[in-house]
């Protein structure tokens, strides 16, 4: 390697870590060389008027052809905020929200914002969102050219998803002010054994769990904690490769072809909570600027209590804001922990917490220490705009400052519920899972939370019907639930189908219903029906943990004939909640300024 050639290497494109690999030596020795040389990019401006007017629009993308540089830096005090980079399943819109707000809360409060973002298709790089806008991939090399060049006071890491998160210890290594939580507290939380210490320390439960780096271990933690585990690998988006295993048979086929497990990634293990309810927690707090123990604020933004059960991961879960169905105790608990953990972990922002709750035991999942894709539907839920007040915390301020220290309870219901992509994918099935598959998230709001649950459904593009006939069929776990759901329905004077095995359930109790033939057994069956437009709502759980053919081809059709389904008997239960309230009630519409 020398001067020539690493010039030459860097005008072709090459990054310092390409470079490093293809000479033997770590990125760090080839920054240093090419800092020696005095070899660093220019920024030029994009010409957003294609050469008719002059430019002013601060579009900055670097290069390492010689030439003026254009980015020309002011003297103001500068944060730089770094937004996702690609759109992709599990990191999105909710986190390109985070930074537009930020980049709109720091302007207010007289810093210079500066973006680094590469996706052009987001508000974060419009032209009017931040003062100056970096077109640069989220390496740490490009990030440390921008914050050097720019001489920028402090970076914010915790709003742009996993992405700038991962980048956070590295750019801090290298010198950059990386403001908001430490990076530090969030490798705590990111960490199993630091974690599960802390929690230790706090006294707080968490599901019994064990870690592996290979098969053998794997087959090893799973025997102590008994069936059914949730295996996972560590630093994931997402929820990528993360499943319910419930055999030895399974555990091995995952550890084979699933992950590659390693000593730096290992696997993680949980014991898996069947029929726990999951609730999400965002917190914001400003713990991190003082010093001593009880010093400084932590309010709880919102409570998310899940409508599917724990398994689903909380990006394709429906969710119910405040929570409908959890005990005094059990929301004095969460509230008790959430705090606990912001103070232990000396938040300087927003914080989320996942819980699964079982009885009126309150178990920890995960702690995030940074912006979560919840912040967005809370914010419009409780009508406070949380990550600007969180981007003034990082920035120095504190919540007394801000003028919000108390915790806000709403008056109306607020339901998440997510959109999937699944009739694009023909043949795909619709089952939820700890991976998520979401695409997008709409909101349902009502001072009836039957009729909250109803706008979610029409706004997710899949209204209930409000008469008709339901077709049910679900597994012989939920045989003794199914009673209970055909009952709803029954009353609501929708017409009862279903196959032998649901149907015999549902008849010893007393209740009319028509039985179909399964789809190996002849027709008409299900698929017909669905095909005929005869059925206007389906109720399916699956059967164990690989699904039968003829549910996938129930399911799929199902999307495709745009018929409403509930894959959980909870869900079913809230539909039937929806439908009763909007045929009493009818439903009316207000803007979200009125909730508030």
């Amino acid at each position: 390697m020398n001067a020539d050639l690493l010039a030459k290497a860097k005008s072709l494109g090459f990054s310092d870590r390409q470079i490093a690999h293809l000479t033997g030596r770590s990125e760090d020795e080839v920054r240093a060389f090419r800092k020696k040389i005095g070899l660093v990019p220019s920024y030029r401006l994009v010409d957003t008027c294609a050469a008719e007017f002059e430019a002013y629009t601060p579009y900055y993308y670097s290069t390492y052809d010689r030439g003026d540089d254009e980015a020309q830096p002011s003297t103001r005090k500068k944060v730089m905020i770094l937004g996702g980079g690609p759109n992709r399943i599990g990191q999105g819109i909710e986190f390109d929200y985070c930074c537009v707000h930020a980049a709109f809360a720091l302007k207010e409060d007289d810093f210079e914002t500066l973006m680094v973002n590469s996706n052009p298709e987001t508000v974060s790089t419009d032209y009017d969102t931040s003062d100056k806008l970096f077109f640069e991939p989220l390496t740490l090399e490009d990030v440390l050219h921008i914050y050097e060049r720019e001489q920028c006071w402090g970076a914010i890491a915790q709003f742009g998803g996993q992405t700038p998160l991962n980048l956070a210890l590295g750019l801090q290594k290298n010198g950059v002010n990386i403001i908001g939580t430490s990076p530090q507290s969030i490798e705590i939380a990111e960490d199993r054994k630091l974690f599960a210490a802390m929690l230790t320390k706090l006294n707080i439960p968490q599901p019994p769990n064990g870690i592996a780096t290979n098969e053998t271990e794997a087959l090893a933690v799973a025997q102590t904690l008994g069936y059914p585990i949730l295996v996972r690998p560590s630093f994931v988006l997402g929820g990528r490769a993360m499943q319910i295993v419930y055999s030895d048979a399974e555990l091995q086929h995952y550890m084979r072809f699933a992950v590659e497990a390693s000593p730096e990634r290992p696997v993680l293990v949980d014991k898996f909570l069947e029929e726990a309810t999951e609730v999400d927690v965002d917190c914001i707090a400003d713990v991190g600027h003082f010093t001593g123990p009880n010093e400084g604020t932590v309010v709880v933004g919102a409570m998310l209590e899940h409508i599917e059960f724990a398994g689903v991961h909380s990006g394709d879960a429906a969710m119910v804001l405040p929570p409908h169905t959890l005990s005094d105790k059990v929301i004095d608990t969460i509230r008790q922990y959430t705090h606990a953990m912001a103070r232990e972990l000396k938040v300087i922002g927003l914080m989320n917490v996942q819980y699964a709750v079982k009885g009126d035991t309150v178990y920890v999942l995960e702690v995030n220490p940074r912006a979560s894709r919840t912040v967005p539907f809370v914010s419009k839920a409780i009508g406070v705009p949380l990550a600007k007040i969180a981007a003034k915390v990082m920035a120095g301020k504190t919540l007394e400052q801000l003028g919000f220290t108390a915790e806000i309870w709403p008056q109306h219901w607020a339901v998440k519920e997510s959109v999937f992509p699944f009739n694009r994918f023909h043949g795909q099935d619709i089952l939820l899972s700890p991976e998520m598959r979401s695409t997008g998230e709409v909101m349902g709001l009502d001072a009836d939370l039957g009729i909250a649950y109803s706008k979610s459904q029409m706004a997710a593009g899949g209204p209930l019907p409000l008469k008709g006939r339901v077709f049910l069929s679900v597994s012989d776990a939920h045989k003794d639930e199914v009673v209970e759901v055909a009952n709803l329905f029954a009353n609501l004077g929708f017409d009862l189908v279903a196959t032998s095995g649901t149907a015999n359930v549902i008849q010893a109790a007393g209740l009319k219903v028509q039985t179909i033939a399964k789809i190996a057994e002849g027709r008409p069956n299900a698929i017909d029906l669905l095909k005929n437009r005869e059925i206007q709502l389906v109720i399916n759980t699956p059967a164990g943990q690989t699904p039968r053919a003829d549910e996938v081809k129930i399911r799929t059709t199902a999307v495709y004939t745009g018929t409403p389904i509930m894959t959980t008997i909870s869900g079913a239960r809230a539909a039937a909640h929806g439908i009763e309230a909007l045929r009493k009630n009818g439903y009316t519409v207000k803007t979200l300024q009125e909730y508030h």
